[in-house]
Parts: structure tokens; C-alpha cells; sequence
């Protein structure tokens, strides 16, 4: 198994995944495109020591993009893997620390 670290990129912060985080203990993070929702779960365990109750995952694909130069052409944002994790309403997690 692969280490946390590796598994979990980054947290996204919108004002949609705050709005989450307020009223449903629901965060939002950037994953591995192959992680599975099982490895998920248990790196968001190790590394924040929470109580994981669900995990949803969705493939954001790429869109295209202008962009500018000598050329106008067209190119494309990166697709990315996006899990939102429901924990303990109990608990929290202090992404600023992140």
C-alpha cells in the first residue's frame, strides 16, 4: 500500500466544498488518479487522525482552454481525481495547517 502522502494531494478550498465543510463535516481534497476509495479512507486516517465515515470520488475531466501568444490556439486544463470525505461530526479537520 501506497504511503498517505502520496495518496492525498492536495486539499480544495471553494466556497461550494466550505459551505461542505460547515454544515456536513464533508472536505474536499485532490487524490491520485488511481487511488481507490479504500486507500483514500485510510490516508485521510493516518494523516489526520479522523473517523472517515464515506468517501465519494469523481474524475473532473479536462476542459479546453485559450490559450494566448504570437497564435491563438487551444489547450487543456489536466484532469484530476476529486474525493469528498464525510467524517465524525464530532470531529474536524484544520485544513490551513495543511
Amino acid at each position: 500500500m501506497r504511503r498517505p502522502e502520496e495518496i492525498i494531494i492536495r486539499p480544495i478550498i471553494t466556497e461550494k466544498s466550505n459551505r461542505l465543510m460547515e454544515d456536513y463535516k464533508k472536505y474536499t481534497f485532490e487524490v491520485a488518479l488511481d487511488a481507490t476509495k479504500h486507500e483514500i479512507k485510510y490516508a485521510i486516517e493516518k494523516l489526520f487522525g479522523v473517523k472517515v465515515l464515506k468517501v465519494n470520488t469523481m474524475i473532473v475531466k479536462p476542459r479546453k482552454k485559450r490559450v494566448y501568444g504570437k497564435f491563438r490556439k487551444y489547450g487543456y486544463t489536466r484532469a484530476y481525481k476529486k474525493a469528498i470525505v464525510t467524517i465524525d461530526p464530532s470531529q474536524e479537520i484544520d485544513l490551513l495547517s495543511v
